[in-house]
């Protein structure tokens, strides 16, 4: 009875063992929010940010940017079909003084 079962491993935790690794669990996700939280979320910030720029070199004659159709732009358009529709929405956007300070 002192015992559970982890669906992972086949021998059984006691529950001090299983407090132990949830103790150290907190302590590392306490440790990646006070110093590695800031890195990704600036990481993701910058990725979204590169990948705009990208699709607006490559298709920017949609929103009325003038440039010439490279011929890799065609060829890369397959794939950048799925998301060109939240693109466009996320760059037409209405943007507020608030947005821009942060």
């Amino acid at each position: 009875m002192g015992t559970c079962w982890k669906h992972d491993k086949d021998k059984p935790v006691t529950p001090s063992q299983d407090k132990k690794t949830g103790f150290l669990q907190s302590v590392r996700e306490f440790l990646f929010g006070f110093a590695g939280y800031e890195h990704v979320r600036y990481a993701h910030a910058s990725k979204s940010k590169l990948s705009d720029t990208l699709t607006v070199v490559l298709f920017g004659d949609m929103l009325g940017v003038p440039m010439i159709r490279p011929y890799y732009a065609l060829r890369l358009l397959p794939y950048l079909l799925p998301t060109i529709g939240r693109w466009k929405q996320r760059l037409l956007k209405e943007r507020d003084l608030v947005e821009a300070l942060d």
